[in-house]
């Protein structure tokens, strides 16, 4: 049940949604096909350190904590201790060049982050998740159409394990993942939001260990421990919980 999108609505959840997944995930997946995945990863974790200076700039106006700051320092620290493994990059023009196209996703999803707070979206968050979904899906269809992608798709080619696959992101990552970081945009300061991007290396650590029989090493763990430390310190901050909520301040 529920009222339908209104066009304003509608705006809202395109310009998030295209800042967000297009301008985010889009340009990281494009980069990926030239940069290392601990590149990826280091350059990735500086989104919290703009979500939290785009707020204080042009958001909320707050200045996060010396805890929430230090602790921002302490989460970096350990995704670069992570990344910083032999290999992670070789150099080149054509690496440079996927490192400053992630560099630029990863600010288009800290201001999609941030906009998304600011801007008069649909009342409950699934609605907007969907607004920006469907925004998002048909500009990358338009521009799979222009990049010439499709012409020799064929959906027969598709293997069962690609499908798979897909249904998992679809699941775990789409209606699970992303739809609970929109809604904890509605109800938490973005200094807290932004600290899934320490955790998911993190996540990921750990399941490659246990699914993939990836080797856990000693830098490894040192890295997992500092980012933890850090979500623990930034979490357990009382200074943000006295933070006002866009939501507070329209009641106010």
């Amino acid at each position: 049940g529920g009222l339908a999108p209104t066009l304003v609505q509608w705006r809202s959840g395109a310009i998030s949604g295209t800042l967000l997944l297009v301008g985010g995930n889009g340009a990281v997946v494009v980069a990926e096909q030239w940069v290392p995945s601990g590149l990826v990863a280091l350059i990735v974790a500086t989104v919290p350190m703009w979500m939290v200076l785009l707020d204080a700039r042009f958001g909320s106006g707050d200045r996060p904590s010396r805890r929430a700051v230090i602790a921002l320092m302490l989460g970096f620290l350990g995704v670069g201790v992570l990344a910083g493994s032999p290999g992670v990059g070789a150099g080149g023009r054509t690496e440079f060049l996927g490192a400053s196209l992630v560099l630029v996703g990863s600010i288009c999803w800290a201001i999609g982050s941030i906009v998304s707070r600011y801007l008069e979206n649909p009342p409950r968050p699934a609605m907007l998740v969907s607004t920006q979904m469907l925004s998002g899906g048909a500009i990358f269809t338009l521009l799979s159409l222009a990049s010439g992608e499709l012409a020799g798709f064929s959906l027969l080619d598709v293997s069962p394990r690609s499908w798979w696959a897909l249904l998992y992101l679809i699941i775990a990552g789409a209606i699970v993942g992303y739809a609970a970081y929109v809604w904890l945009l509605t109800v938490a300061l973005p200094s807290r939001v932004a600290t899934y991007a320490y955790v998911n290396p993190v996540v990921a650590l750990f399941l490659g260990w246990a699914l993939a029989d990836e080797p856990l090493t000693p830098r490894s763990m040192l890295a997992a421990a500092i980012i933890l430390a850090s979500v623990v310190v930034i979490t357990t901050d009382p200074v943000q919980d006295l933070r006002v909520k866009p939501s507070d301040r329209a009641d106010s």
